[in-house]
């Protein structure tokens, strides 16, 4: 099993349990006031709003949550959140890349280093893990009885996905990045809801570490990942099926 898929699973238990805490509903929001404060309000016409709210549905949303945010996004006095990322490195040479949504980038930067530093990083400039991260779109898909898992990957390869991984009561969707919208065109005409969709950092490299070391990289991933400026965590570590019970 590959790094990011292992990590996939991770998530998905990890995006359960911040549900109970209300931060995953908190960043699905973030995401949603973005997207429609950029491109309207209308899912139909904003394909970034289109994926918000696929995913904030995937993840059990309550719909008059999803509208609240989408009119509260597009009013005269909406939140005004931008976008920005920061790379580093974990101890042990892992990289990390830090997607963020903020309504105040000097809170935001202090509070990424400030964890980085506390959990023997290094904050690094952008770019500088550009060679270890390839963009790929991700689809995350449970696996229920109307889908014959045969010939939805065909469709999947069909509309350009690169790898159809089956695991767990899920599939797991990768494609390049470019061909990110006709996966999720393919999955609208064929009425099936991603769980989660989104553009994610897959490593090209992976760091293998020991439990003891890989404790201590996972708590500043943790860190990071229970920050409310914080969007995405990727990082390049190859967690072994022991450690994911870890997590």
């Amino acid at each position: 099993m590959s790094g990011h898929s292992k990590w996939s699973t991770i998530k998905r238990k990890k995006g359960a349990a911040d549900a109970k805490r209300g931060k995953l509903f908190t960043k699905l929001i973030k995401e949603i006031s973005i997207a429609a404060r950029e491109g309207g309000g209308d899912p139909l016409a904003n394909p970034r709003l289109r994926l918000a709210v696929a995913n904030a549905k995937g993840n059990n949303m309550p719909k008059e949550n999803i509208e609240r945010a989408i009119k509260k996004a597009t009013g005269s006095d909406a939140e005004q959140y931008h976008e920005t990322s920061y790379e580093g490195y974990a101890s042990h040479g892992v990289a990390v890349f830090v997607e963020c949504l903020t309504d105040n980038t000097n809170r935001t930067v202090s509070s990424v280093r400030a964890a980085f530093t506390k959990h023997g990083g290094n904050l690094g400039t952008n770019g500088s893990l550009e060679f270890i991260f390839d963009r790929k779109g991700v689809f995350s898909i449970e696996l229920g009885e109307g889908i014959d898992e045969e010939e939805f990957t065909l469709e999947m390869i069909d509309a350009g996905a690169e790898d159809v991984v089956s695991e767990e009561g899920y599939l797991t969707v990768t494609c390049d990045m470019a061909d990110f919208g006709a996966i999720q065109k393919k999955l609208d005409e064929l009425g099936i809801i991603a769980e989660n969709a989104e553009l994610q950092r897959i490593p090209n490299t992976l760091v293998t570490l020991g439990n003891d070391d890989f404790g201590k990289v996972m708590k500043l991933i943790e860190a990071l990942e229970d920050n409310d400026d914080v969007q995405k965590v990727f990082h390049n570590l190859d967690i072994t099926e022991e450690q994911m019970e870890l997590v």
